[in-house]
């Protein structure tokens, strides 16, 4: 016999049911970039990427590269840069933006904005190490190519510790297989030493076409 305890219980599960699910929802949903990361899960619905193609993964400065698929037409890129974000963000989002798609290499650009949010050299570098960790634990083959850490005329300031990541993670990277460091760095400064201010665009600190092309130049021989 049902008792009204019993029809009481019931709908009192049925609502904190409800309750928690509503608050699990509201949380993912205010986390940082969640409707970029959901506007990749909807694309990705309508025409999901081919396996074994180079992902790009990483911060705003691939966000922005929108036509690289332009710049690479030997090799199917997928393009899953998103805002200003930082390594923890693109570790964080992992499941979302690297996992579902069985990638033959993926090319990291990101660590740039961890120095904004007062990050040392040296927790930059350990936050890199923990993104191939977490990537190799899923993809023990996998090529994973790491992108040196840009100058821009708005992030001067940050140049010493940018240098000093960016020194370290080559040092790293020497010593782990099927991982490469790309050196971009150099590249965007002119024969005198000075920051290149035209590759720039009016913000000093997203890049122009000239910029990409730069890039572009530099990072073909290493994609597989």
């Amino acid at each position: 016999m049902v008792t009204l305890k019993t029809i009481y219980m019931k709908r009192l599960n049925l609502i904190v049911l409800f309750v928690l699910t509503s608050f699990f929802v509201q949380a993912q949903e205010n986390r940082p970039f969640y409707s970029e990361i959901n506007n990749f899960k909807k694309k990705d619905s309508l025409e999901f990427p081919p396996k074994n193609a180079v992902l790009f993964v990483g911060s705003s400065t691939f966000t922005n590269w929108k036509d690289a698929q332009k710049y690479f037409p030997t090799h199917t890129i997928i393009n899953r840069g998103f805002g200003g974000s930082s390594l923890p963000h693109v570790i964080g989002y992992a499941n979302d933006i690297i996992f579902p798609y069985h990638p033959k290499q993926i090319v990291i650009y990101c660590g740039e904005n961890d120095f904004t949010g007062n990050a040392t050299a040296q927790v930059v570098v350990d936050r890199v190490k923990e993104l191939f960790t977490l990537i190799r634990n899923k993809y023990p083959k996998v090529y994973i190519a790491y992108i040196s850490i840009k100058p821009s005329p708005s992030r001067e300031k940050y140049l010493p510790q940018m240098v000093a990541a960016n020194k370290m993670i080559a040092e790293m990277i020497k010593g782990m297989k099927r991982a490469q460091f790309i050196n971009t760095y150099d590249a965007m400064f002119t024969a005198s030493g000075e920051m290149m201010n035209d590759i720039f665009l009016k913000d000093n600190l997203h890049m122009n076409a000239k910029g990409y092309a730069i890039w572009a130049k530099i990072m073909e021989p290493y994609l597989k």
